[in-house]
Parts: C-alpha cells; sequence; structure tokens
C-alpha cells in the first residue's frame, strides 16, 4: 500500500467534496462520492469495455461480455422501477436516456469502437486508467476533450442534414410498457450470455489473466474485485446516479463542456454553437463544479487514484511513440463519435440499453464492427491483440 499516495488522495477529495458542496450544494456532493464508488470499482475490478469487445473480437474470449450481461440484468430492473414509479431522492423527475437513431449514431458508434481500441480505454476507461496511474491516458483525455469540442462545432449538421428516426423506447414507443420491455431485454440478455457460451465452447480461448490479490477482508481495498461483484456495482451505482439527478451516468458531455470553456475563454463564441443551445449553454457561465457530470468525472478519476494507491499499483511510466499517436488518434475519434451517438460506452451503451433505448442497442453493434476492424489497426501503432496461442488474454 502506497500510504503516501491513500493520504493524499484521501485529503483532496475531502477538499473537493466541501468545495463542490459550499459552491453547488449537497446533490452535487453526493454525486461526488458516487463518482468515487464508480472509480474505485472500476480500478479493482479493471472493469472494461473496450477490452470485453476486444478479446471477444480477436479471440472469443466472453468473460467480459457475460459480466456486461450480468450488469445490465440488474440495471434493467432497477431502471424499469425507477422509470415507472418516478421515484427519486432529489425530488428530480428520473428520465432514461433515449435518442433518434440515424447516421449520427451509426457513425459515431463505429467511429467509438474504432477509438476505443486505440487509445486503450473508453471514456470510463480512460478516467479510471488515469487516475490509476496510466501515463498514456493524459494524451487520450485531453485529444477526447479535442474531438468531443469538435463534435458539438459540428453537432447541427449531423442532427439536422442527415436522416435520423424518432427516439424509440422499448417501454413507451411500444405497448410493451415497461414490465413487458424489462422482460424483452432480460430474453435478450439471456439469449446473448447463452450465445457467449457457445463461442467459448468453440473457440476455447485463453482466459482473462488473474489479477494481483490477497486474502480476507484486505480484499476489499488492496485486493481486486471479480468481474461479476464489479459489474452489479456499477449497476446499482448508476441506478443511484439516476434517481440523485434525475439521468443516468454519463460521461463524454463534460468533455464538450471543458472544451468549450476553454474556447469560450480564448474569445471564441461558443455559445453560437447549436451544441450549446438551452441548458449546454448556460453550463459554459457557471462554475464547472455545478456541472454534475464534472463532477462525477473527478470523481471517477480521484476514487482510481486512492484504490490503486491502497493496492499500491499507481506507477506511471514513459509513453512510447506508439501509444502516444495511438492515444492522439484514439481520443480524436472517441471525442467526436460519442458526440454523435449521444453518448459513449456509459451514456450510449450501458444507460441507453439500461433505459431502454434502441440506440443503445445499435451503438453495442456498430461499436463492435468498429473493434473489428480496429484489431487491423492496432498492429500498426504498435500495439498486440489477444492471440489464439496466448495463455492469457
Amino acid at each position: 500500500m502506497q500510504k503516501g499516495y491513500v493520504s493524499v488522495g484521501l485529503i483532496i477529495a475531502l477538499i473537493l467534496l466541501f468545495t463542490i458542496v459550499n459552491t453547488a450544494g449537497w446533490i452535487q456532493g453526493s454525486l461526488f462520492i458516487i463518482g468515487l464508488a464508480l472509480g474505485a470499482t472500476l480500478l479493482y475490478a479493471r472493469f472494461g469495455f473496450t477490452s470485453a469487445f476486444r478479446r471477444l473480437v480477436s479471440v472469443g474470449n466472453v468473460q467480459g461480455l457475460q459480466a456486461h450481461m450480468l450488469m445490465f440484468a440488474v440495471s434493467t430492473t432497477l431502471f424499469a422501477i425507477i422509470l415507472s414509479t418516478g421515484f427519486s431522492f432529489t425530488g428530480a423527475t428520473p428520465a432514461g436516456y433515449v435518442s433518434p437513431v440515424g447516421i449520427p449514431v451509426l457513425l459515431g458508434a463505429f467511429l467509438f469502437g474504432i477509438g476505443m481500441q486505440l487509445g486503450n480505454g473508453c471514456a470510463s476507461g480512460t478516467l479510471y486508467n488515469l487516475g490509476g496511474g496510466s501515463s498514456s491516458m493524459i494524451l487520450t483525455l485531453i485529444f477526447f476533450i479535442t474531438g468531443s469540442t469538435l463534435g458539438a462545432y459540428h453537432f447541427n449538421f449531423w442532427m439536422e442534414e442527415t436522416p435520423s428516426l424518432p427516439p424509440i423506447s422499448l417501454a413507451t414507443s411500444t405497448d410493451l410498457g415497461y414490465f413487458g420491455a424489462w422482460v424483452v431485454q432480460m430474453a435478450l440478455f439471456a439469449l446473448i450470455y447463452w450465445i457467449t457460451i457457445q463461442i467459448a465452447k468453440k473457440k476455447n480461448p485463453p482466459m482473462m489473466k488473474p489479477l494481483a490479490t490477497t486474502t480476507g477482508w484486505k480484499k476489499v481495498l488492496r485486493g481486486s474485485w471479480p468481474l461479476f461483484v464489479a459489474g452489479i456495482i456499477l449497476a446499482l451505482l448508476n441506478a443511484l446516479v439516476l434517481t440523485v439527478r434525475g439521468t443516468p451516468w454519463g460521461i463524454t458531455s463534460a468533455f464538450a463542456l471543458w472544451g468549450g470553456k476553454f474556447l469560450n475563454t480564448a474569445g471564441v463564441d461558443v455559445a453560437s454553437w447549436g451544441y450549446f443551445a438551452g441548458p449546454n449553454g448556460a453550463a459554459l457561465t457557471n462554475s464547472v463544479l455545478a456541472d454534475s457530470t464534472s463532477v462525477l468525472n473527478f470523481g471517477i478519476i480521484l476514487g482510481a487514484f486512492i484504490a490503486a494507491s491502497f493496492q499500491g499499483t499507481f506507477k506511471p511510466k514513459k509513453i512510447k511513440p506508439g501509444i502516444a499517436g495511438a492515444s492522439i488518434v484514439g481520443g480524436l475519434l472517441m471525442g467526436y463519435g460519442s458526440r454523435l451517438a449521444f453518448g459513449c460506452n456509459i451514456g450510449a451503451y450501458f444507460g441507453g440499453i439500461s433505459s431502454f433505448s434502441l440506440h443503445g442497442w445499435v451503438w453495442a453493434i456498430m461499436a463492435l464492427l468498429g473493434t473489428f476492424l480496429a484489431i487491423f489497426i492496432r498492429p500498426l501503432f504498435g500495439l498486440k491483440n489477444p492471440s489464439s496461442k496466448d495463455t492469457f488474454c
């Protein structure tokens, strides 16, 4: 355990919590605490969305995707209850992420799928790996913000000049209702889980390398957590975010805001962009601590840092040129793609499917296709792919 880092992390967390509460109130403070828990959970299990897709496509390893299905089963159940009853801890009316399906989502998710494989991390992966000491994620995040800001600049073109269907919810756009939609999605999760079992039998892929851990109660703070445990916790935390702020967990809208604030300070008329009309425009002039997604992101980074310090794994390394190039390209693609696709692996995939939105399922398919193409691009940057001859993925 890196006790010095643990102490620094806890002190910063307390100072930041006090500042957030003093600036924006206890709801924002609560979201920061949830962010800390999200970051710690992601790091303790090394819970991957990028790696799960890459292992599936390259060698047929399904462990990550199976954890996703369990996570979705729990989150879908909780979201169905919350959205159908309007339950909230703060009085905010809960609303899921249900977005249109069209060219922007198809292209955006495809670009994101390529980008996350080059950047070696999705939106959540970028944040928790950055907090965990991955030096290359600094570049990924910088260019993630750049790409997201560029996507915000082009937002009106993609939304107004390309064909798209209206937002479609399996629960409210059909006669299924929330219970019927829940039954349909649970059946889909079970089907996908069964298919993963068949893939594993046929491919006999190398298993994921076990994470270093310890024994007993020390595992909670100093060891590693099983993927399935982390999947359940992430589902619970996402539902908690929904009941606190009224919308599910998201990440990348904050990146567009950060980039917009930077350009606004530099004299660029960002407020004239279509993306920043309405609430997004108001956020440009408010404190970043008043933005709930930003506060969650700060919590994720810091929560991962504290968790890595407890494990003793916070050890930044030099960035190799190939990895640097891949991080830059990957960050740009993820940032731009997330604006087109109404979110990332969290907002569109996790939040969208949990909210019964058709666009979440479309995002998953297109991101998988992007991953398939990225498998052939990664070696150009010196990045390795899992091999069927490996002992472990």
